[in-house]
């Protein structure tokens, strides 16, 4: 784990805390510029974005989703973390925490390129960062927000023993609310 504190005169900003998790295939790490390419490429696939607001992104709305997440970190202190590919080195998709304003909860989330699917990928990435939100950041609570015709993301909230909690509103779109309780979490 690598940490760097902020600026103390900075009284109005979180801490900056610079987390990377690994798995066995997988480095969970913060974003670099040189993401960009890899992750406008994921974010331009209409099979990636289907059930991320319905469209593709341009490339300038996946710069600005990227610099979102990188801000989420900044001004929260946890986010998605980029995904690379241990073997390739390659980033793959994203991983990680949500919860800006008007969120419904803490959320767990994941999306990958097309060519990761199949392959455990978010599962395996997704098992360790729900690892760190109960036993680093002491969470008690962590949902997963689901469009209803997403089965392989259900499958993976399943598999992460995420129960269904009920339904929300979400940019004028019904979603699922999967979650569960740090008390009943398989370690």
């Amino acid at each position: 784990m690598n940490f760097n504190v902020g600026d103390s005169k900075q009284s109005n900003m979180k801490s900056q805390i610079y987390v990377t998790l690994e798995t066995e295939r997988l480095t969970l790490r913060m974003w670099r510029e040189d993401d960009f390419e890899d992750y406008a490429r994921i974010c331009a696939d209409e099979e990636v974005m289907r059930y991320l607001g319905g469209k593709s992104f341009s490339r300038h709305e996946a710069w600005r989703h990227m610099a979102f997440l990188a801000g989420h970190w900044h001004l929260l202190g946890y986010g998605h973390w980029a995904v690379e590919e241990k073997a390739s080195g390659q980033l793959i998709g994203r991983i990680g925490f949500l919860n800006p304003e008007g969120w419904p909860g803490f959320e767990i989330g994941w999306t990958l390129g097309r060519e990761s699917w199949g392959k455990g990928y978010a599962i395996e990435g997704a098992r360790r960062a729900l690892k760190y939100a109960f036993t680093e950041m002491n969470r008690d609570h962590v949902i997963s927000l689901i469009d209803p015709d997403n089965k392989a993301s259900i499958k993976v909230a399943e598999r992460l023993g995420e129960k269904l909690e009920g339904r929300t509103q979400l940019f004028e779109k019904e979603v699922l609310i999967y979650g569960i309780d740090r008390a009943v979490w398989v370690r």
